[in-house]
């Protein structure tokens, strides 16, 4: 068994992608969010792209984000609701070949103790990994996105892309 505290922290390259039809690079406080969290951490923003919640489009992103070399983790934000219009996560469970379930698990709960209560129940996150890659989807409000980066993502980014690669490094 690893120990955790023993893996270095490394630089992890990462595709931002904001899923929404109505967001722009000006309004898209999560994304804005995202990469400066990253960058506050020492993560590189490979690229920033907005999306509007259509599963093709949702789709081709994360394609990009799988087949570009320099990518290592792709961050989604938003269409993670329950309305028709939510599309993120049954795209990315179509894409990826190993669901992370605690991701999903954990954000709920911390969500459910630290921030919105019983409206937990409503909320819709997944990770997982394809191509030694890791793919996260957050929700698409900041509160969201700050609980999901600072609590779960950024204290194990750098772990799973170590666990990723391990039995080629």
């Amino acid at each position: 068994m690893i120990d955790v505290h023993h893996v270095k922290e490394r630089s992890v390259h990462c595709l931002i992608g904001t899923v929404s039809d109505t967001r722009t690079v000006d309004t898209d406080k999560s994304g804005k969010l995202i990469r400066e969290l990253l960058e506050k951490t020492n993560h590189e923003c490979v690229n920033h792209v907005i999306v509007p919640d259509e599963v093709d489009e949702i789709e081709r992103l994360i394609q990009q984000g799988i087949k570009n070399e320099q990518v290592e983790a792709i961050l989604l934000t938003g269409g993670t609701g329950i309305s028709v219009r939510d599309v993120t996560i049954e795209v990315v469970e179509k894409n990826i070949e190993k669901e992370i379930p605690g991701f999903g698990e954990i954000f709920r709960m911390l969500s459910y103790t630290e921030d919105i209560g019983s409206a937990a129940i409503m909320s819709r996150a997944i990770a997982g990994v394809k191509n030694r890659k890791v793919v996260f989807a957050m929700p698409g409000s900041s509160g969201a996105v700050k609980l999901a980066m600072n609590k779960l993502i950024l204290p194990e980014i750098s772990h799973i892309i170590h666990e990723l690669h391990k039995d080629i490094e």
